[in-house]
């Protein structure tokens, strides 16, 4: 096989009873590279501290308390037992740590107290199985991210809210004046965040009702009333409506730090939902909602677009001779093959499987067929090692279509897709359309 050594995005040091090692790593590992990640297990304390003060990554912190039982403080020390203050104490600061707990441990309200306030990024009780505590892992990786711009619309005039420092905050604002077209400046721009203040709710009641009732409504998006003025009667009212939540505007920048806190969990549950955990990349919801939005700048700016799909060839085959961890392998080479080639608005996804999709910004269909041919020919030129000695190449066909002779992110996929059907009955390793001699 080819080295893992890069073939995760993220690692976790992690630092264990000998024992846990020994009985859970395989498994443990197991899943973790389903997610994208990589384990790295100590079980002496001065090798782990020597570890996170060496990292320079996006790396995680994880700490099973109940080594303090089974370390010594120190190699000249003959106690078997570490106390949290000293391990605490030999933490390198400036990073934070995930803390593994038993049932016992978790139950003293002081010793949360404690951990929370030692640079404590979250903890979790034991026992715990290994692919829950992974996926816990997992959402903590995407959190630690800024993710993509959190778009906002709120009805009023331009300068009711505080735009720089919004902006600072990755949150882009769009103003609306008008109460009975908003559902169509929403449907338009797709924002993440709806803002309606409480006077133009008691003038027209349906505006939350008529967005959400939509089939293609965003179900991450979020419609909150603005109040000005306190009324508990009005905000269980406006919440019975469909708002997902109310803010007072109380001055002073409370609003844009409400808006900011509401934005960061916005963003986390973007990527949950729209990436796939396998690669990090877009998966077929996340695909859709980028693509769309995609089309709707390249009309703006009158710009062509570029869509093509890509499946690897004969992978089944290559998962019943190799196994499925070795096919794993093949698609994370090529997600390491595909992602630097992309530009800044270029789309990158995993649809299903085997399967990717491509979107080039600016980018006709004569201009992505050398494009898309050359990452052909780029991962063609792996060599995998199946066994000693024994290295293989695989390929992958691809398929292209374009906007806007194809209009839609559907008609983009049914002729790109149709194309990729073309390559493969036309002996495979190959991008159709080819272009014209």
């Amino acid at each position: 096989m080819t080295s893992e050594a890069s073939l995760y995005r993220h690692t976790v040091l992690y630092l264990c009873q000998s024992f846990f090692i020994k009985d859970n790593r395989a498994e443990l590992l197991l899943h973790a590279h389903k997610y994208d990640f990589d384990i790295r297990f100590f079980s002496e304390l001065a090798q782990f501290v020597a570890a996170v003060e060496a990292d320079r990554g996006n790396s995680l912190f994880v700490i099973d308390l109940d080594t303090l039982h089974n370390m010594q403080a120190d190699l000249q020390d003959a106690r078997k037992t570490l106390m949290l203050g000293e391990l605490l104490a030999r933490l390198p600061p400036g990073h934070s740590y995930v803390y593994l707990q038993s049932s016992r441990q978790g139950s003293r309200f002081l010793l949360q107290q404690r951990l929370v306030d030692s640079h404590c990024l979250a903890y979790a009780e034991k026992p715990i199985a290994n692919d829950v505590l992974v996926d816990k892992l997992f959402n903590l990786f995407v959190q630690s991210k800024r993710g993509d711009a959190v778009t906002l619309v709120t009805l009023g005039l331009p300068g009711s809210l505080d735009d720089a420092t919004l902006r600072d905050q990755r949150i882009d604002v769009s103003y609306h004046a008008d109460p009975s077209t908003l559902h169509l400046r929403v449907k338009e721009l797709q924002p993440d965040l709806v803002l309606i203040p409480d006077s133009d709710y008691l003038r027209v009641d349906a505006l939350a009702r008529v967005m959400q009732k939509n089939i293609e409504a965003d179900p991450v998006r979020e419609i909150v009333l603005l109040q000005r003025r306190p009324d508990d009667a009005l905000a269980r009212r406006a919440l019975g409506d469909g708002f997902d939540a109310v803010l007072p505007d109380t001055g002073s920048g409370m609003l844009e730090a409400q808006l900011a806190n509401r934005a960061a969990k916005i963003r986390v549950n973007k990527d949950l939902i729209g990436k796939d955990r396998a690669t990090g990349l877009l998966n077929k919801v996340g695909l859709r909602r980028k693509t769309q939005d995609l089309i709707r700048q390249a009309t703006l700016e009158d710009k062509p677009l570029a869509f093509g799909v890509i499946d690897i060839d004969k992978f089944k085959t290559i998962n019943d001779t190799w196994g499925h961890h070795f096919g794993d392998i093949v698609i994370k080479r090529l997600c390491l093959c595909l992602a630097p080639q992309m530009g800044e608005r270029d789309l990158l996804s995993r649809f299903g499987g085997e399967e990717f999709v491509v979107v080039f910004w600016d980018c006709t269909l004569a201009q992505a067929w050398p494009r898309l041919d050359a990452l052909r020919t780029a991962f063609g030129a792996i060599a995998f090692q199946v066994a000693p000695g024994d290295q293989r190449r695989f390929s992958f066909s691809g398929g292209l279509a374009a906007f806007p002779a194809q209009r839609s992110e559907n008609e983009l996929f049914v002729q790109a897709d149709a194309m990729l059907y073309t390559a493969k009955q036309d002996g495979r390793n190959r991008i159709c359309p080819a272009p014209r001699a």
